[in-house]
């Protein structure tokens, strides 16, 4: 890295509306960086990168884990296509990256993971309700990078997801889950800064340990 404030990329739906982009900026101003948006429609940023976040948005397409395709969901082949080409790109070039909701699922999912295609009928601690609020308990594995950053193993987090990670993908772990045992956060197992969080830190901006995942990720670029 050779710039006083790494470049942070920062991928999204391409519509004008996107407040996951406006808040994950604000957060990587707060922490040094300088965010920068990427799009299907605005692929390449003006210089090269020091750290990718993959931001949370519509389902990944079954056909990219091998599930049964339902024509009833919403999906953004563009954007798989173009957030799969990012995720190559960063971990050839060793970019720390952080997973967001749909960017956990993703970054799963390019290692050769699968995902669970709809989670709502396995809710009951508690049932299923997509919120902003922090209200679903998450334990996380002591140890692991995820518990070093947030200063703590007990944690409650939003849910706004119908999919999740099933099975983990070459070379992650699960380091977080919550009270009906569905993956909450992955990250590399050589110790790498790569990881993704199923739930939005960018909404959780007042509670300071959530505001360490945009931290760790900027501090990462001068050692990246």
């Amino acid at each position: 890295m050779s710039r006083d404030r790494p470049l942070v990329g920062i991928t999204g739906p391409a519509g004008v509306w996107s407040p996951g982009w406006w808040c994950a900026a604000h957060a990587i101003r707060r922490a040094g960086g300088r965010p920068v948006r990427l799009t299907a429609t605005r692929p390449t940023p003006p210089a090269p990168l020091d750290a990718v976040i993959i931001g949370g948005g519509d389902d990944i397409s079954p056909a990219l884990y091998q599930a049964p395709q339902n024509p009833a969901r919403r999906l953004d082949p563009a954007r798989d296509a173009f957030e799969l080409r990012v995720l190559d790109a960063a971990l050839a070039r060793g970019l720390p990256i952080l997973g967001i909701c749909r960017g956990a699922q993703l970054l799963n999912v390019v290692h050769g993971g699968t995902l669970h295609a709809d989670i709502r009928t396995r809710r009951r601690h508690p049932p299923y309700r997509a919120t902003l609020r922090a209200r679903r308990p998450v334990a996380i594995r002591r140890g692991s990078r995820l518990a070093a950053i947030l200063g703590t193993r007990r944690i409650r987090v939003n849910s706004l997801h119908r999919q999740a990670v099933r099975g983990l993908g070459r070379g992650l772990r699960a380091v977080a889950r919550d009270r009906d045992n569905i993956v909450q956060a992955i990250e590399a197992t050589d110790g790498g800064p790569v990881m993704g969080v199923q739930w939005h830190p960018e909404y959780l901006l007042l509670r300071h340990e959530q505001t360490r995942l945009f931290a760790a990720l900027v501090t990462a670029c001068a050692a990246a």
